[in-house]
């Protein structure tokens, strides 16, 4: 039986001030999880954000969020 491909990861952009995911199920329910800091993303991650992002990711449902444009950095190492 040949093995599936994993599908790629789900990216999104956050809403300023966001701290909760706001993905919806297959029935219309909203995920809620907290969004967290994400810092060890494999290779598949790495190819499509950069290697050294700041992403965060839903506990639940494991989408991944690039930082809203608008907003300085979180990481204060990243403001310069």
């Amino acid at each position: 039986m040949p093995e599936e491909a994993a599908a790629p990861p789900k990216i999104k952009t956050r809403k300023p001030k966001q701290r909760a995911c706001d993905e919806k199920d297959e029935k219309g329910k909203l995920c809620n999880g907290h969004l967290k800091r994400y810092y060890e993303y494999g290779r598949d991650v790495a190819a499509l954000i950069g290697p050294s992002a700041e992403i965060y990711r839903c506990e639940f449902c494991k989408t991944l969020y690039r930082p809203d444009p608008v907003q300085q950095p979180q990481s204060y190492t990243l403001r310069n």
